[in-house]
């Protein structure tokens, strides 16, 4: 990752498309969705006026933190499950959108059975 700020679709797809079991899809007409065995870690807007914001899980115990900070709130929908949302990816840079999204992953993959963690073999390093 460089020093650039923001997330683009190219980047995040560039980013997760070689993680064991990430799987990308369009939904509800305008949200790019990447999962790991079926279940999202990180939903970004490609369409409309919300276009470029970028959604992901955190721990539980770094809810209240991350959404304390300016530009971070809770994700629609989704709060209740921990996730939070950017909708100025450019105030961010791209290291750190990408290590959120990265932890999203991870966290999400976690919470899988044991069995399908083995399956998708070797974690990120």
């Amino acid at each position: 990752m460089s020093e650039a700020m923001g997330m683009s679709i190219e980047l995040l797809d560039e980013l997760c498309q070689n993680w064991p079991g990430a799987t990308r899809a369009m939904k509800w007409d305008v949200d790019l969705v990447w999962s790991v065995s079926g279940k999202m870690f990180v939903v970004m807007c490609a369409l409309g006026p919300d276009r470029g914001r970028l959604s992901f899980k955190v721990g539980n115990e770094r809810f209240l933190e991350m959404t304390d900070r300016p530009g971070i709130t809770t994700a629609p929908y989704m709060a209740r499950a921990y996730w939070v949302s950017i909708n100025e990816t450019s105030d961010f840079s791209e290291a750190e959108l990408a290590n959120h999204v990265r932890q999203s992953y991870e966290l999400v993959r976690a919470g899988l059975p044991k069995k399908i963690q083995r399956q998708l073999g070797v974690t990120l390093a």
